[in-house]
């Protein structure tokens, strides 16, 4: 017999303006996802690749991030490494394949691909050749600011 009263986890992927990512288990409710992200949740799903899975992962943000200026966190390149949007405020990453009709916990082996892929903080700057990404190790900030 399953308790009702239980709430099931999601294990996912959380990344913040400033901070590596790290994974965070949060009950698989509309209110812990809004509360990760600071507001109302968007599905954005920019992934394509040679694994099909890739089209199954979903980045989950606020959805007036930019409306209510939330700072810049990470950028999403296509596969020539333009820039296509930038992330606004924290977003978590998940597992949404066509199939379900609810967000999944990403699967172990797409965590280091994803992690990997948002490993390092990003500062953005403007330059004669346009918007301009600069990936930083906040260790390196702390040790600065030590000093």
């Amino acid at each position: 017999c399953k308790d009702l009263t239980a709430t099931e986890k999601l294990s996912v992927l959380l990344i913040q303006p400033g901070k590596a990512p790290r994974m965070v288990e949060i009950p698989d409710t509309l209110d812990a996802m809004q509360e990760l992200v600071g507001g109302y949740i968007e599905e954005y799903m920019p992934f394509t690749g040679d694994d099909p899975r890739e089209d199954d992962i979903a980045i989950i943000c606020n959805e007036e991030g930019k409306m209510n200026r939330m700072p810049p966190n990470r950028a999403i390149a296509d596969e020539d490494g333009q820039i296509m949007d930038i992330i606004v405020g924290p977003f978590f990453i998940c597992y949404a394949p066509i199939e379900s009709e609810t967000f999944l916990s990403l699967p172990d082996d797409l965590k280091e691909e994803m992690r990997k892929k948002f490993d390092l903080p990003e500062h953005y700057y403007r330059s004669d050749e346009g918007l301009m990404v600069l990936r930083y190790d906040p260790k390196d900030l702390d040790r600065e600011q030590a000093r």
